[in-house]
């Protein structure tokens, strides 16, 4: 790779870096506008306003610029020569080998389930959306929302399975569920299995 190449992929890979820190940073920012100690449209006020905020700065920013657009002379190398500092160093991110291949979604729903039943013969949704959220995923999710992704993944849901010593509700059985396409039921392991 030529060194205009190289300076080229650093613009590009620190362009790609910088846009998404400001987007998450601008986010941050309207996010900190909910206020806790209302509710339901109160507690998002502030967030709203400072999304117009943003809104309003974008539209200022364009009507400036199609008005001068000498500023751009400005604008953009400033951003080309932060984007080159804010770049990784080192061999650019397009040339490092791939990564290894993400786990089926399917395969990694029926690990999470198996984990989840252990020794069991069944379990309930409940239990299995609440190991999802202690994993990190599924946030905001409610059991129906569950059951609709395990049905799309020709996953089956029993209407009435007692486990646990509770009432029957809906649920998994083990002897009902497929066989993982790598025919492999792993151990139970502390790494965070992913569904979506």
């Amino acid at each position: 790779m030529s060194r205009l190449q190289s300076l080229a992929r650093r613009v590009w890979d620190g362009s790609s870096l910088q846009a998404r820190r400001l987007v998450d940073a601008v986010t941050a920012w309207i996010r900190q506008g909910r206020r806790d100690d209302l509710s339901g449209v109160a507690a998002i006020l502030g967030c709203i306003l400072r999304a117009l905020l943003v809104l309003v700065g974008i539209w200022l920013l364009w009507r400036l610029i199609r008005a001068m657009p000498a500023l751009l002379w400005l604008i953009v190398p400033v951003w080309c020569w932060k984007a080159v500092r804010a770049a990784p160093a080192g061999e650019p991110a397009h040339d490092a080998p791939a990564d290894p291949p993400v786990q089926n979604p399917r395969d990694a729903v029926l690990t999470l389930l198996h984990e989840t039943l252990g020794d069991r013969d069944a379990v309930h949704l409940s239990e299995v959306l609440q190991r999802l959220q202690a994993n990190g995923q599924g946030e905001g999710w409610k059991v129906s929302d569950l059951r609709a992704r395990l049905e799309a993944l020709d996953i089956p849901v029993a209407l009435k399975v007692k486990a646990g010593g509770k009432g029957p509700t809906r649920g998994v059985v083990k002897a009902e569920l497929p066989p993982l396409s790598h025919r492999e039921v792993p151990e139970a392991s502390t790494a965070p299995s992913t569904a979506a």
